[in-house]
């Protein structure tokens, strides 16, 4: 067989596992065997592994990735990736209508024809990604970025399946762009995770150190897998995508609806549930459908996109400076789900602070199974009227924290109302509560055990002295063992001490007490995680020796202007209160701390094991004045920073951190899963709004 015809039967390879990829993965309509595509990849493989230099860069093959990438090249897009205005209620929607209308001419009158039409889309809660072929082939994939430039991360989309790396045979252009979504499938986030849950545990981590570090959703498993280095691990993790916008520089289509049809003959995956509408109502009827159906799906979804249909109108709506004139974003409101109030008990937190919970009859919301929700405090209770055996609405806070948001009172049984509890469930002292504070404390700081147990876990988090070996279940069972009793005898424990400890962590299903015991990996894990901690800068020692009202940005304050703990020990109220931001009220708290006799010895002993309590001058560390009189506020999810890291760039150069909007705020930094209210108000006052590629050109 000559070159010639083995390249003939490699295409040949190709285009036929092209083809039943396309009938898998995009039409769901497969037509052979998982073992019978196996062998045809398998037939290809081996060709292209023996001649090499006749196989093609967008064969099929590159499927399993293998490529690394150790920097993603930054690429501008040739039409900006811009957001979509948000609506949340169909009175706002009703607004986009009218300017819509008003913008094409068309009167709202009843007896005037309508050649008005919208597409519906569901809103996939992934990530948007933008595509360019020519001649029939993919050669890039970039990200949206700050919607004028992104990453170029072709190499790992080249491993999703559901994007075509050759068209199907076809009237397209010679080149195009095309758009779409990157989404994880919660069966296979639930799966991966799980895997990642036994790794950590076969590494040592306790139950509750497993669960800090799993994944929190899809969305951001999806978004973290596509900027890997390995595009083999990509693959593994088997992302899926649907394309929703087509970019032509000579558009041929009249409308969305007709270039998405098109889109779908090339070979392309698209949404079946997309819908073209005559009429608001019709806009509504979909949006009601979906938000009944979505858990139906076998992904998130967090809304529903509405466009206007003919490309000609979206031509002459054009653009304002930030969004299209002619598209829209309706976002849901999160699940809510009736269930049963079965009983109200109450938490210690580690400074005393009683949190009221609900025991609830377990009920399915959002994917998971909620038995128990906050109360907040006596005043929420109040509020609500809440009773032990109420029927109750509950929803997640910003899909994660359960809450409680109604009582449906024709369904109660109990007619008298809830006594909140005047005594610390956990040592019975009396409670207090301050004057114009919501919350009850227990004052017995000093020999309450969850206040104990809590300061402890507050020590080791990871925005204090990062102890990652240490978990929740470990600190309580060594506290209840007698082997800690504060945070400074954790420097006292030894291999000899913690060999083969046994404490209990929960129950199991059957009612018997779960029994763990300390194996050698893992005590030597908790170990180095102790003696790695004694390099923990002076602003995170000071946060996490857990002084009430000293939050992160208090602690970092603080360090920086006194230096060191012996300076900060002995100020004054009036000294503490000279510090930019420090009131009265945690000026006296400090004031009361470190005149406390235990904590004095607590701080001596620390240091005479080696914590760092003076702030250490970094030579390498840049500081700036780049951002010097501006404050900002960081809200949402990011993928190119952490929260902690923007934070921790605006004080570098110069900026403040603040926690709420207000007409003061310099800017909002906004990412994914931003909670509506703070848009919107931050809107209203005319705050500049940015993402966090906006933000890094503002320091580079």
């Amino acid at each position: 067989m000559n070159e010639q015809e083995i390249k003939n039967n490699m295409l040949r390879l190709a285009n036929e596992i092209d083809h039943h990829n396309n009938l898998y993965y995009n039409q769901s309509k497969p037509i052979i065997s998982d073992y019978e595509f196996d062998l045809l990849l398998k037939s290809l493989e081996a060709l292209e592994k023996e001649y090499p230099h006749l196989a093609d860069k967008n064969s099929p093959t590159q499927r399993v990735g293998g490529g690394i990438t150790k920097e993603f090249k930054s690429v501008v897009h040739k039409y900006p990736m811009m957001s979509l205005g948000n609506t949340y209620n169909k009175e706002e929607l009703v607004e986009f209508d009218n300017r819509v209308k008003k913008g094409l001419g068309i009167s709202n009158d009843l007896f005037t024809q309508n050649n008005l039409e919208y597409i519906c889309e569901l809103k996939f809660d992934g990530l948007s990604i933008s595509l360019t072929y020519e001649h029939g082939e993919l050669i890039q994939a970039v990200t949206r970025g700050d919607g004028t430039r992104g990453d170029d991360v072709t190499t790992n989309v080249k491993t999703i399946k559901s994007i075509p790396l050759k068209l199907k045979p076809g009237n397209y252009p010679e080149r195009f762009e095309i758009r779409g979504e990157i989404f994880m499938h919660r069966h296979t986030f639930d799966k991966l995770n799980n895997e990642y849950a036994k790794e950590l545990e076969e590494k040592g981590f306790d139950e509750e150190e497993v669960k800090e570090r799993l994944y929190k959703n899809p969305r951001n498993f999806a978004s973290g897998t596509l900027k890997m280095q390995d595009s083999a691990e990509v693959a593994k993790r088997q992302l899926d995508a649907y394309i929703y916008f087509l970019y032509l520089d000579e558009n041929k289509f009249p409308n969305h609806y007709s270039s998405l049809q098109s889109a779908k003959e090339w070979g392309f995956k698209i949404s079946e549930h997309t819908r073209v509408c005559k009429s608001l109502e019709e806009v509504y009827m979909f949006i009601e459908e979906w938000d009944k159906k979505r858990a139906e799906l076998s992904f998130d979804i967090d809304g529903v996109v509405i466009k206007v249909n003919d490309y000609n109108q979206q031509q002459e709506l054009g653009f304002t400076a930030k969004v299209p004139r002619w598209a829209i974003s309706y976002k849901f409101k999160a699940e809510s789900v009736a269930t049963v109030l079965e009983k109200i008990t109450y938490q210690v937190g580690r400074t005393g602070a009683i949190t009221p919970v609900a025991n609830l009859r377990p009920v399915q919301l959002s994917g998971t199974t909620v038995k128990r929700a906050t109360l907040h405090n006596a005043n929420e209770i109040e509020r609500l009227d809440v009773r032990e055996g109420d029927t109750v609405y509950v929803e997640k806070g910003g899909e994660i924290i359960p809450k409680i948001t109604a009582v449906d009172i024709s369904k109660r049984t109990n007619n008298t109302p809830n006594i909140y509890i005047t005594h610390c469930p956990e040592c019975g002292t009396e409670l207090v509560r301050k004057d114009g504070e919501a919350q009850h404390y227990c004052p017995n700081d000093k020999s309450c055990p969850p206040q104990i147990i809590g300061k402890i876990e507050h020590f080791i988090h990871r925005k204090a002295m990062y102890i990652d070996s240490l978990g929740s279940e470990t600190v309580e069972g060594l506290y209840k063992k007698g082997l800690i009793k504060n945070v400074a005898d954790l420097y006292t424990l030894s291999f000899e001490k913690l060999y083969k400890v046994e404490f209990t962590i929960g129950e199991e299903e059957d009612g018997k007490q779960k029994v763990r015991s300390l194996q050698e990996k893992s005590v030597q894990n908790i170990l180095d995680g102790i003696k790695a901690s004694l390099s923990v800068p002076f602003e995170r020692v000071l946060f996490a020796l857990g002084i009430r009202l000293v939050g992160e940005t208090v602690a970092k304050k603080l360090a920086k202007h006194f230096k060191n703990i012996d300076a900060l020990s002995v100020a004054t109220v009036e000294e503490l209160t000279n510090v930019g931001d420090i009131g009265g009220k945690i000026a006296e708290t400090l004031v009361a701390w470190f005149a406390d006799e235990e904590m004095k010895e607590l701080i001596s002993r620390l240091k005479s094991n080696g914590l760092q309590m003076e702030i250490v001058e970094n030579a390498d560390d840049v500081h700036s004045d780049l951002l010097a009189g501006k404050t900002f506020l960081v809200s949402g999810v990011f993928s190119k920073f952490s929260r902690d890291e923007l934070k921790s760039l605006i004080e570098k150069n110069g900026g403040k951190n603040v926690s709420s909007v207000s007409s003061k705020l310099s800017y909002l930094i906004a990412g994914d899963k931003m909670g509506p209210e703070k848009l919107k108000k931050a809107t209203d006052l005319g705050i500049a709004i940015i993402d966090e590629e906006a933000f890094a050109k503002m320091i580079e």
